[in-house]
């Protein structure tokens, strides 16, 4: 491994997404906005023909919740955790490497319809030892809570 590999190295928002492991048709990351040391922030727009609208109810789909938090968790676990193990480590510490969720306690207050555009952000609440919490939140367009709560992911070699 070279020592350019194991240097600190600030990625910026869109070196961030490009990183991102998730690709369609199961990528919920349209773009990242803001990230630093301490938070994320990144918005999704929901494709009206994504596959899992036909089942998620015919005649009246809506975004199944379990979609929803693997949203919060792109962006607050994955993305985020990217951005600091670049900090802490390196490209080392992103290349072969891979965050996977592992925790949630996320309340659910609204509803997101096909075609729905959606905000993300998340606050660091810890990152030591491989593993990364936040805080995450997301609202609609016009600002309407769909969910929030702690999630958390655990760095794995690939």
């Amino acid at each position: 491994m070279s020592n350019e590999n194991t240097q600190s190295v600030r990625l910026n928002r869109h070196e961030v997404l490009a990183l991102l492991p998730q690709q369609e048709p199961f990528r919920f990351v349209d773009e990242i906005t803001e990230v630093d040391e301490s938070h994320i922030a990144a918005h999704y727009r929901f494709k009206p023909e994504a596959y899992f609208y036909n089942g998620h109810f015919p005649g009246n789909p809506i975004t199944p919740g379990v979609i929803l938090l693997e949203s919060l968790a792109q962006v607050g676990v994955v993305s985020l955790g990217i951005y600091l193990f670049a900090l802490a480590e390196g490209l080392a510490g992103v290349e072969g490497k891979i965050a996977l969720f592992v925790d949630a306690d996320v309340e659910f207050s609204g509803v997101v319809c096909p075609g729905d555009r959606v905000f993300i952000s998340a606050e660091k609440v810890f990152f030591r030892r491989n593993k990364l919490r936040t805080k995450a939140v997301m609202t609609t367009e016009n600002g309407n809570m769909v969910c929030s709560g702690t999630i958390s992911g655990f760095r794995v070699d690939k």
